[in-house]
């Protein structure tokens, strides 16, 4: 009985990390096989970048779609608040504007991109103040990154509107390209682990 107090379950153990290398390893093949197929994407979209654009509008429609359906749905099961029609009203606006960059993916690409040109703004100001307030040693990266995500909105905005019909989707070509190329990276990773610990090997 005080053995079977003391010792825990072998099942209950957190897997470590080098099980679940171990687990991985051998699939590293697919893992970089999808690491290409994303970066081949992503340079796709890079060459056909007004095709991404509308890409990346309907996406980001689809999900405005979807967050607005499940305020309404929230809105509806919580009654009991007086204020519950609000949270109703507020995704049912949501929905609108999904169903509206559905309908109008080239003015949508255009709000979108004004509004990605002054979020890199604002944050980029943010930073810049937060990173002022750090030691010397971390501050100047961080300065230096908030400059240059200011510097991009910056242009963003003075080429708005003329610019939205590819900024959207030259993000989405670099987002995918470097996405597949960390996967690619992963994969490879896993693939060295492989031979070097043989196919029957442990990973501490």
């Amino acid at each position: 009985m005080n053995r079977m107090v003391g010792t825990a379950p072998h099942s209950l153990e957190p897997p470590s990390l080098g099980k679940s290398i171990v687990a991985l390893r051998k699939n590293w093949p697919w893992i970089v096989g999808f690491g290409i197929l994303s970066s081949l994407f992503g340079v796709a979209a890079l060459f056909l970048f007004f095709s991404a654009t509308i890409v990346s509008v309907y996406l980001i429609a689809i999900f405005i779609i979807i967050v607005g359906g499940c305020e309404v749905a929230a809105g509806f099961g919580s009654r009991s608040w007086d204020r519950f029609f609000l949270w109703i009203v507020a995704g049912l606006c949501y929905i609108a504007l999904g169903a509206f960059a559905l309908a109008q993916p080239l003015i949508a690409a255009a709000f979108f991109t004004l509004l990605l040109g002054t979020g890199m703004i604002v944050t980029g100001l943010i930073r810049l103040y937060l990173g002022l307030q750090f030691d010397d040693g971390i501050r100047g990266p961080v300065v230096l990154a908030s400059i240059v995500t200011s510097l991009a909105g910056f242009l963003i905005l003075i080429g708005w509107p003329n610019n939205s019909i590819f900024i959207l989707g030259i993000l989405l070509g670099l987002d995918l390209l470097v996405w597949g190329v960390g996967w690619i990276a992963f994969g490879l990773r896993l693939r060295q682990i492989h031979f070097l610990a043989g196919t029957d090997g442990e990973v501490d």
